[in-house]
């Protein structure tokens, strides 16, 4: 078993792309347009997706729905970098909001940061190798 993606309902979709591909650097992968059924998908990952045997993100717009509440439950998405503290200087100058300057984890030595995208999910960033596993 394998994990193939993450999926994410947002409002704007090619605001949602610009995002994931301009600002965070990921790859657009695929899109997919229904509109008989009422969405459009995108499909973007940090490297070739699940062809390459990696995981991905599918946005998914509902045609006629521009927010969704997010809940409770929703927690974070985690990406993996080199530099926490050059990704945020990056995705900032990209005009990326930065919810949460790089720094350790309460309680630990892991650098970590918090970005938040166009829909208000949370991304955070965790600089791999000061990584407590």
């Amino acid at each position: 078993m394998n994990l193939l993606h993450t999926m994410l309902r947002v409002g704007d979709l090619q605001q949602s792309i610009d995002f994931y591909t301009r600002v965070l650097g990921m790859n657009l992968l695929r899109t997919t347009e229904r509109p008989g059924e009422g969405y459009s998908l995108a499909f973007v990952a940090c490297g070739g997706g699940n062809k390459a045997g990696e995981a991905e993100i599918e946005l998914t717009c509902n045609h006629g729905v521009s927010s969704y509440d997010l809940g409770t439950a929703y927690g974070h998405i985690a990406l993996g970098v080199d530099s926490v503290a050059e990704t945020c200087k990056r995705i900032r100058a990209a005009g990326g909001k930065i919810t949460r300057e790089p720094g350790p984890v309460k309680g630990g030595k892991t650098i970590i940061a918090f970005v938040e995208d166009p829909n208000g999910y949370k991304i955070e960033l965790i600089e791999t190798a000061s990584r407590e596993l």
